[in-house]
């Protein structure tokens, strides 16, 4: 024990502070209540500081220009890149008529994928059209074909290529069915 009261002095030096024992250390705690701060618990607010809350209310207060001036003051107060508090709505307004051009000349939205949709069928070759749909759609035994050709207008594939839909189409077209691309 004396070996710990050795090393904590070497360490942290007393510099003209006694010890208090029983009266007075029961009196100190009164005496500098003022500097003790009781922590918050979880479930409670948080008391605001009052300095901090002053600020907020000033700032609170200031108009636009005057919120601009503070911002560039903080930035070369505290030495910060004039991109690190660009507001990325502020560029949303302040767009010319050119950049509107551009935009309409742009091509539109090419698109890549596509539906192809059995619209009606022939009743003729709706055998042919069943077995057909049956050998086209991954899964689908006779019978599902069967309901699937019945329950027309139906989607028969959905996002595939053009290649793809081009070539499922004329295959259904062939076996009697009107076929619809999307």
């Amino acid at each position: 024990m004396n070996f710990t009261r050795v090393l904590l002095r070497q360490i942290k030096p007393n510099k003209g502070v006694s010890r208090m024992y029983s009266a007075e250390a029961a009196a100190a705690p009164a005496a500098s209540g003022a500097n003790i701060t009781i922590p918050v618990s979880e479930g409670s607010a948080k008391p605001l500081n009052p300095k901090l809350d002053s600020i907020v209310n000033s700032i609170a207060g200031l108009n636009l220009l005057e919120v601009s001036e503070l911002s560039s003051l903080l930035k070369k107060k505290l030495n910060l890149p004039e991109t690190a508090f660009v507001p990325q709505m502020a560029a949303g307004p302040a767009r010319s008529a050119a950049a509107d051009d551009d935009e309409e000349a742009a091509p539109k939205k090419v698109q890549t994928a596509f539906k192809v949709k059995l619209m009606k069928f022939d009743d003729k070759q709706k055998v042919a059209l069943i077995k057909e749909i049956k050998n086209l759609v991954e899964g689908m035994n006779l019978v599902q074909a069967k309901k699937f050709v019945e329950s027309a207008p139906t989607i028969v594939k959905e996002d595939i290529p053009k290649e793809e839909a081009e070539k499922l189409k004329e295959a259904l077209t062939k076996a009697g069915a009107v076929i619809e691309i999307e």
